[in-house]
């Protein structure tokens, strides 16, 4: 039975989870039928056969890490054969570094960013210094990359953080470039220390669109998910099951990549 990995999920409690799908909802102007919560995850991925999940979800302002944060690692441990989880950092927190160990001290295993919600950009000082943090603590980090109407996240913020922190396993959400695939695809395929999740991409993407991303990028570094509560996650392995892959590349990018970078077994 092929292991599967839902490698980009934001969860929520239940008390703020119906406000926090509107306001995604709202942001980009898609429509969206799941409820944003752990169960509803477990229940979505259930159809398809996922047996593991990277869940995360970001704070907009410094003094939601600390509760963010202590919500995804109870999350964890309630599912630890499930679930991995990233924690949040804020670029205009006071103590960045106190806020990294402590959700290092959670047992959280990398970060998760998203500029675009949190207002600053990849190419700025207040990103560096978070670089600089997660350099030193020796985790991957995944970040939200690309929207055509901003300029937070685009490939050209994003190549110069690559450039200055080789040494982090960096995710590029969306390929990292939503919305501007082609662009972020030219611009970032070639960088070494740069994976990407296929979320939030397969409904825009031809089958031969998603099989030239999925190659320029290589197949060792692709990752599957469906950016919970996003996307259906058998709407999703529909678009994807269209795409021309072998069945070993299927398997890389199902499972193999997510285990080998994120520590699955």
């Amino acid at each position: 039975m092929q292991k599967i990995v839902n490698a980009h999920c934001h969860i929520y409690p239940e008390k703020i989870a119906a406000k926090a799908v509107i306001g995604i909802r709202d942001f980009y102007d898609l429509d969206m039928s799941l409820n944003g919560t752990v169960d509803g995850m477990i229940k979505d991925g259930e159809k398809v056969g996922v047996t593991h999940y990277l869940v995360h979800s970001v704070a907009t302002t410094p003094k939601q890490v600390k509760s963010i944060n202590e919500f995804i690692a109870e999350s964890v441990d309630k599912h630890p054969d499930k679930f991995i989880g990233f924690g949040t950092l804020h670029p205009d927190s006071e103590d960045i570094q106190g806020d990294f160990d402590y959700l290092i001290e959670l047992g959280l295993k990398g970060v998760k960013l998203h500029p675009d919600f949190q207002l600053f950009a990849m190419n700025e000082e207040r990103a560096y210094r978070i670089g600089e943090v997660v350099r030193d603590g020796k985790v991957p980090m995944l970040v939200h990359c690309g929207d055509y109407r901003y300029n937070f996240s685009n490939p050209q913020q994003i190549k110069p953080f690559l450039d200055k922190f080789p040494e982090i396993p960096f995710i590029g959400a969306h390929f990292a470039g939503w919305s501007v695939w082609k662009e972020a695809t030219e611009k970032l395929a070639s960088t070494p220390n740069l994976y990407v999740d296929l979320s939030s991409s397969l409904y825009d993407l031809t089958p031969k669109e998603a099989y030239d991303l999925i190659h320029a990028y290589g197949t060792d570094r692709v990752l599957w998910g469906t950016d919970y509560p996003m996307w259906d996650s058998a709407k999703e392995m529909e678009y994807f099951n269209k795409i021309d892959l072998s069945e070993n590349e299927r398997s890389q990018i199902l499972f193999d990549n997510a285990s080998r970078l994120l520590g699955f077994e």
